[in-house]
């Protein structure tokens, strides 16, 4: 065995590679034939070598951004830039996830495309569609330029994400739950089109039922349903708990959670609700927004924003509505009237 490991590098990382494939690819079926419900409806995505991952990022020098459990690089294949994120840590059950929902999800228009993945690594690497200026940062601005988005983008993400969850929830046999919507999982490509990635978390509900439990609860700070939190169970509800609290962040510019803030720092709707109270709705509004043309007919389109993101947030899941009618409703709100400009 010495003698081979010197003398048969390349047959020993082929082996280790081989090895990964297998044990990779066979989880990932698995999870493809659950999430597909034994329906190919998923798009076909291309699988990649170790090599060629290695050799598109520069052996993984074109480092973007990372979080608990990826890492993000920018990398060059087939002669055109692509997105690459590589899992780490314990996360191997979801990056199939990952794999087998957004290969589902590709053919969305605001869903970051899924080209392929890599099975060659102890964990996955995926492959996506570059888009830049990419990421958005837990306050709603673009990570990479710092620029805040004005009113009339802060509305149209919103719009596009609620028209991609509502997909999620009702486009397949049984509905998908995200269960991660947070800024950072959305992208902006060069037209400022917004594209939610990020499928590792979602659970599907079973057929026939309206809801899952889950032990192990999975949550962003400032994101967690407190339905959820209290009883375990997952419905379309608790991505509507997040998507108003995505609402909150884009009106007031605020993360979802932050030590600073001085009151109810653990619930900005409850944040939100005392500062009403004390110096009127406008005070919630993010500067930034009123320094654009913000006009009579753009305050009532703040006002029935935030009246939503109010009324997905309720602590009572049967009391929020469901995601399709929020969809519906952010339609309504940005048909109301034209906004100018593309950035505050």
């Amino acid at each position: 065995m010495e003698s081979r490991c010197l003398c048969f590098p390349g047959l020993m990382k082929e082996d280790k590679e081989q090895r990964y494939f297998l044990e990779n690819g066979g989880t990932l079926l698995e999870e493809l034939v659950s999430s597909c419900k034994g329906r190919w409806r998923c798009n076909p995505i291309r699988t990649y070598s170790a090599k060629e991952i290695e050799e598109a990022t520069d052996h993984f020098k074109s480092f973007i951004k990372d979080d608990s459990f990826s890492k993000w690089y920018k990398g060059t294949l087939d002669d055109r830039p692509v997105l690459i994120k590589k899992y780490v840590g314990c996360y191997k059950n979801e990056a199939y996830r990952d794999i087998a929902v957004g290969s589902q999800m590709s053919s969305h228009k605001n869903v970051l495309k899924l080209l392929g993945c890599c099975l060659e690594f102890p964990h996955p690497a995926l492959v996506y569609e570059y888009v830049e200026p990419g990421h958005l940062n837990p306050t709603g601005v673009i990570a990479s330029t710092g620029l805040s988005l004005s009113w009339k983008m802060r509305l149209k993400v919103a719009k596009d994400i609620a028209n991609a969850i509502t997909y999620l929830h009702t486009s397949f046999d049984r509905p998908i739950i995200h269960r991660d919507i947070i800024p950072t999982n959305i992208v902006l490509d060069k037209d400022f089109n917004p594209k939610l990635c990020e499928f590792s978390f979602c659970i599907t509900i079973p057929e026939g039922e309206t809801q899952v439990k889950e032990n192990v609860l999975h949550w962003t700070c400032g994101f967690l349903d407190p339905d959820y939190a209290y009883t375990s169970f997952i419905t379309e509800h608790t991505d509507v708990y997040s998507f108003g609290i995505l609402l909150c962040v884009f009106l007031t510019g605020q993360k979802a959670f932050d030590i600073n803030r001085p009151e109810n720092k653990d619930s900005l709707p409850k944040y939100i609700t005392q500062l009403i109270e004390k110096e009127g709705w406008m005070e919630v509004v993010d500067p930034k927004i009123l320094e654009g043309n913000i006009g009579e007919e753009q305050q009532l389109q703040l006002k029935a924003f935030l009246e939503l993101a109010l009324k997905c947030t309720e602590r009572k899941r049967e009391d929020r509505p469901l995601m399709i009618d929020v969809a519906k409703e952010l339609v309504r709100i940005e048909k109301s009237v034209s906004c100018p400009s593309r950035l505050a």
